[in-house]
């Protein structure tokens, strides 16, 4: 409850609280970090360069995949829902149809 009261007078003071959204990554098929074409994987490295760019400016707080590659994600930071599909429609490895993918709200309950 009161950290409900501080988010709702933070907003009546006029400070932007940013949303989170996950973003889920799914590759083409089990073996794809083993067995990429030199299109996927040219479409992987732009989107390695595109989520790194969006680190530096804070929108991605964290990226990664789990071990065995089924997926991956990344934490994003943005003002609305409109610019979290906006980002994973320019993903190039999405625009290049290498990755499926799917944004999902996230209610962060710990974050260092």
């Amino acid at each position: 409850a009161r950290t409900q009261a501080i988010v709702k007078k933070t907003h009546r003071r006029g400070i932007k609280m940013s949303e989170k959204y996950l973003l889920m990554y799914y590759p083409p098929r089990k073996d794809f970090t083993k067995n990429q074409t030199p299109e996927e994987s040219e479409a992987v490295g732009r989107h390695f360069q595109y989520l790194k760019n969006l680190h530096e400016k804070k929108i991605v707080q964290m990226a990664g995949r789990v071990e065995d590659a089924r997926f991956g994600i990344a934490l994003l930071s943005v003002d609305n829902e409109k610019q979290a599909k906006e980002i994973m429609d320019n993903d190039p490895a999405v625009m290049a149809k290498v990755f499926k993918a799917e944004l999902l709200p996230f209610m962060v309950a710990l974050m260092k």
